[in-house]
């Protein structure tokens, strides 16, 4: 068993509407700009795992990463579908890993896609099986309350709600594959259509059609290739449930997170970037907290003064996050890591954090009883 595990290789397609594509298509792509990066052959990978939440829902089919990878030159490779919420693509890292590390594949190919732009979507909630989604609770409405209880308790304002829009809005413009392009104001978030009060249109995440792939490899192959960022920890964890104490942040979130700062060796003082699950603006704030970027109540105020923008102590979604370079559920928590690996290669371009040495991916998945269902965290040392 290997202790060490490395990123061999990323691609990625754009991300937005992308309506003469099919899932196939753009999970191709992906796919094959991994390998092309990696400079490996489709043989020398040793492991699929494909990432995807709604093809099962929305086409019938429930074995598409087979078809991906057949496509890709693949067709015997051993393939497992993942479907784990907004998690789906960082569990399916997470396995890739665990399979390296176990000694079952040298090289492992990640990859993460979705058709979210198409009429018979519906609305996406943690499930018709839950009773609070029956009763309204769905994804806005359950983000929106946490927004007014932060604002009640801590007195956070709209306006730093806000900020956290135009800050990734702002670094979308410098990513060329995000949905949206264009730099916001406050004023302008804030004038958007109301979605779940206080969270208007701008603080929410925009469905998007993407793909993005990700290829982890053993010592030995990184050595023989020149990968050098490898992979300190990758955690996933799932929720209990029983959260009374704290109706505002999610346990898990915290839990999962000292597990891969203990994984790491390292605490949020040894991070250059962070990608967050910004599903709503409400959530970045949440998500500073508990990964230690600020005290319990102060995410607000982070935001406000700019120290998670690129330039400042901590920035924290350079990509534009969900909220500018879109979400497609199973692609997000790939391209995550594809993002990280950019800055700590030092090719992320005009938005390259400098001198970047270690970065956090953070993802969540589905809200029952006031926890999280699913979330993962994956720490990479460039």
């Amino acid at each position: 068993m290997t202790e060490r595990v490395f990123v061999a290789g990323i691609g990625s397609t754009a991300f937005g509407r992308q309506p003469g594509r099919s899932l196939l298509d753009l999970a191709v792509e992906a796919g094959a700009a991994a390998l092309a990066d990696a400079g490996l052959k489709p043989a020398e990978v040793g492991m699929g795992v494909f990432a995807n939440a709604l093809a099962g829902k929305l086409f019938g089919d429930l074995t598409v990463g087979q078809n991906v990878f057949a496509a890709l030159g693949m067709p015997r490779l051993p393939v497992a579908n993942v479907e784990n919420a907004c998690t789906s693509g960082s569990t399916a890292f997470y396995l890739a890993c665990l399979a390296v590390r176990a000694g079952e594949a040298d090289c492992a190919m990640v990859i993460g896609a979705e058709k979210m732009c198409v009429p018979q979507l519906g609305l996406l909630s943690s499930g018709d099986s839950e009773l609070d989604t029956l009763l309204g609770l769905v994804t806005p409405a359950s983000f929106a309350m946490r927004a007014r209880r932060h604002m009640v308790e801590f007195g956070t304002t709209v306006e730093q709600l806000a900020q956290v829009s135009v800050k990734n809005r702002r670094h979308g413009v410098l990513n060329p594959l995000a949905q949206f392009r264009g730099a916001v104001s406050v004023e302008e978030v804030l004038a958007s259509p109301m979605i779940a009060d206080p969270l208007t249109r701008l603080q929410s995440c925009p469905m998007a059609d993407g793909a993005s792939a990700v290829i982890v490899c053993s010592p030995a192959v990184a050595r023989r290739i020149g990968a050098r960022v490898a992979v300190r920890a990758a955690t996933l964890l799932s929720g209990d449930y029983d959260n009374p104490q704290d109706m505002v942040r999610w346990r898990t979130d915290r839990e999962g997170i000292e597990r891969a700062y203990e994984h790491a060796g390292i605490g949020p003082a040894d991070l250059d970037l962070v990608e967050c699950h910004d599903a709503f603006s409400i959530a970045e704030i949440l998500h500073y907290e508990a990964l230690g970027l600020c005290a319990p109540g102060e995410g607000g105020r982070l935001a406000a003064e700019g120290a998670t923008a690129l330039g400042g102590r901590l920035p924290v979604n350079v990509s534009g996050g969900l909220i500018s370079r879109g979400h497609p559920v199973g692609a997000t928590g790939v391209e995550q890591i594809v993002e990280l690996t950019r800055h700590l290669r030092g090719t992320a371009g005009e938005r390259q954090v400098a001198g970047a040495r270690v970065g956090l991916a953070h993802c969540m998945g589905g809200d029952r009883a006031a926890d999280t269902k699913s979330m993962t965290v994956a720490i990479l040392a460039g």
